[in-house]
Formats: structure tokens, C-alpha cells, sequence
């Protein structure tokens, strides 16, 4: 077994993998790719060119962003609005994200008022808006690795970008969840085998600003923080859909969500 690490995505990605150690170097350039492309930060990712726009412009994305957007569309449709990508005005709002330029903060709207995916690669800008696919797009960057990893020839192997991880092989794989009340420490144990885990808490983003607590973590349907003492974490057979199943669960209190069911999802809240 080798292992490598790397900086991408705002945290630490950890790549573990049986074979050849170019399959890592692979792994990384798709984790790098979906770096560069959905970066908040980047003026020149498709994320920014889309939060750019005017309301009906029609923009080419690669279909790897293309791909991040429907899926954001349709975590939003199954959730009645509890995962809303474009919840990034609250979060300049609040300092968890760098303002755009000198741009003024757009009115906070559900994603699905903001844009529309066309037929693939195209989107169409619908109205003012900023979206910010950080809840979606790490899960999506560890399933490329995976596939890459595979098309390689590795045989077994784990992804992990800061806690949104992947495994795949005939292989078990320890997993430890922290504690979110003392996260120094050890909440959880379990063991994944060709499946994803991702975990999503307020615990290390969460702080007072303009005289209230906030997170980086949003409340799609309102635009509320959430800053619940609670972590939720997500099993599913992508981490993608893993990802972005810890802020639905996060937001409504409820482990057994409905959108849960139809993704073949299980979750369990700390």
C-alpha cells in the first residue's frame, strides 16, 4: 500500500492505493482538475465565470462543473430546498468566503431561481446570485480520484479530502468520526467497504460575527446559520451524494430524511 497527500480543496487530500504509484499521481490531477474549475476563490473557474454573469446569459462549463450543478439541482429539488449551492452571499456576508471584487452581495434566493442546466455543458444565469459548491464539489473530486484510481488498475484503495472519503476493493477500512462537542477526540468508529462516508459539523467554522454566532454552513431554506452543537455523517455508494447529504440531514434534525431512501443513503447524527 501506498499513500500520498496533497493540499487541494481546502484541506489535506489523502490518497491511499495497491499498485502503481503513477495511478496516485492520476488521482490527484482529478482532484486538482475540480480544484481549479469550482474554486469560489478563482476569478477564472467556471464557479466564478457562472457567478459573473448576467441574469440569460448562456454559459459553456466543462461537464465536470455541468455535472456538479445538476446534481446540486436535484439535491435541492429532493431536499424542498435544505441544500441551496447558492448560499454564497451569506457567506461573504459573513467573512467565510472573499468577497468578489468590489461586487455588492445579491439578494439570497433558492439555486434553482439563479440558474438552469441546459443541455449539457450549458447553463443559463437566471437571475442575480452566487453560488458556491464547496458542499458538493469535494465529494464529487474524491469519486474522479476513485474512478481514476481504478481505470489505473489499483484493486483497492481509499480517498480521503478532510473527512469526505471514498473506498473501494475487497477490503475493510477503519474509519474514526470526531466528537463534535470535543473534537480532539473519537465519536465514532466504523468500518467502510466500497462505499463513501462524508461528515459535515460547524465545530471548526463556527464564530461570532455582527453580534450573533455563524457558521460556514448554511440553512438553504432561509439563509440562517447553522450552528448546531451536532455532526451528522452520511454513508452512501458515492461521495458526491454523500457530501451533499450531511447538510440536509444537518438542517432538518432528521437522520431518517426522505431524500435519504432514494439514494441508497443511510446517515447518523453525533
Amino acid at each position: 500500500m501506498m499513500r500520498r497527500a496533497q493540499p487541494w480543496l481546502g484541506t489535506l487530500v489523502d490518497i491511499t492505493a495497491d499498485g502503481d504509484p503513477q495511478a496516485i499521481t492520476q488521482g490527484f490531477a482529478e482532484i486538482a482538475l475540480v480544484h481549479r474549475l469550482m474554486s469560489f476563490h478563482d476569478a477564472a473557474s467556471d464557479v466564478s465565470r457562472l457567478n459573473r454573469a448576467a441574469p440569460g446569459e448562456l454559459l459553456e462549463l466543462h461537464p465536470h462543473t455541468w455535472r456538479v450543478l445538476q446534481l446540486a439541482a436535484r439535491m435541492t429539488e429532493l431536499s424542498h430546498g435544505l441544500f441551496n449551492i447558492a448560499c454564497a452571499p451569506r457567506l461573504v456576508d459573513w467573512q467565510c468566503l472573499p468577497r468578489p471584487g468590489a461586487a455588492d452581495s445579491p439578494p439570497y434566493q433558492p439555486a434553482l431561481a439563479v440558474y438552469r442546466c441546459e443541455q449539457s455543458p450549458m447553463a443559463c444565469k437566471l437571475a442575480p446570485g452566487w453560488v458556491d459548491v464547496g458542499g458538493i464539489a469535494k465529494g464529487y473530486a474524491v469519486d474522479l480520484a476513485v474512478e481514476a484510481l481504478q481505470r489505473a488498475g489499483v484493486a483497492s484503495g481509499c480517498v480521503n479530502a478532510g473527512g469526505d472519503l471514498r473506498a473501494f476493493g475487497e477490503r475493510d477500512w477503519p474509519v474514526a468520526v470526531r466528537d463534535p462537542q470535543a473534537p480532539q477526540r473519537v465519536g465514532a468508529r466504523l468500518v467502510l467497504r466500497n462505499e463513501a462516508l462524508a461528515t459535515s459539523a460547524s465545530y471548526f467554522s463556527a464564530r461570532r460575527h455582527g453580534g450573533r454566532q455563524v457558521s460556514a454552513l448554511v440553512d438553504g431554506r432561509s439563509g440562517e446559520p447553522l450552528v448546531t452543537p451536532a455532526s451528522v455523517s452520511v454513508r452512501a455508494p458515492r461521495c458526491d451524494i454523500a457530501d451533499a447529504l450531511t447538510k440536509v440531514v444537518l438542517a432538518s434534525g432528521d437522520a431518517r430524511h426522505p431524500a435519504l431512501a432514494g439514494l441508497q443513503a443511510a446517515a447518523f447524527i453525533i
